[in-house]
């Protein structure tokens, strides 16, 4: 059936017109613009050029790869030093749990809650949520498709901030740089928190939130 034919047929009122696949249309990944979809050929958008398609390729089973790497990356980001401390030639590692305790120790309890939130419960909710949605995309849930979609575009809102640390660290070796008296470096545990966090990027961009509905 073609896009013309998709929408006579819902203009007869014969088909439920109120999912975009069931009134022969498509969206653009790129500029976002709404086209008829025929199901035979493929179609590529007037407008930007890009390859259209009902729904991304593949979409579950990259985000689930890229969620599950997230989550591996995550222990060591959280349990080794993400940056060393070389005072007069004394090196001093710091993990991101040892920076949260000394902020709350000295009384600066704001800037302590905004690194526990910003680096170790934001990314843990960003990939328990991505995987209840995946999964309940997986099993069929059809209830709450409403709640699970702002979950998930919350999600996606707040990934902009899960690099907080990796600024931190990388602004005090900017300043802090009077070796070999002071320095700041970069510990193992920084890269695995920017895998984590790009890796949850990543599995937010690759997933088709449409599939929610599509249950």
């Amino acid at each position: 059936m073609t896009g013309a034919e998709h929408n006579s047929t819902v203009a007869r009122g014969e088909i439920d017109p109120d999912t975009a696949i069931s009134a022969g249309l498509a969206l653009c990944h790129v500029c976002k613009k709404v086209l008829p979809f025929e199901e035979q050929g493929e179609l590529f958008c007037p407008r930007c050029g890009a390859r259209v398609h009902l729904r991304k390729t593949d979409s579950m089973a990259r985000t689930w790869a890229f969620l599950i790497t997230a989550a591996i990356l995550l222990f060591p980001a959280n349990l080794l030093p993400i940056m060393r401390v070389n005072h007069f030639g004394v090196y001093e590692s710091s993990t991101i749990l040892d920076g949260i305790i000394y902020f709350f120790q000295n009384g600066s309890y704001g800037i302590g809650l905004i690194i526990l939130v910003a680096s170790i419960l934001v990314p843990a909710f960003k990939i328990v949520g991505i995987g209840m949605v995946l999964l309940s995309v997986h099993f069929r849930w059809q209830s709450w498709s409403r709640h699970k979609t702002l979950m998930f575009r919350g999600i996606e809102f707040v990934g902009r901030w899960s690099m907080l640390d990796i600024f931190v660290v990388a602004l005090l070796q900017a300043i802090v740089d009077f070796a070999p008296l002071t320095s700041v470096e970069v510990g193992p545990g920084a890269r695995y928190f920017t895998g984590v966090v790009l890796f949850t990027l990543f599995a937010t961009v690759s997933f088709d939130l449409r599939l929610i509905w599509d249950t």
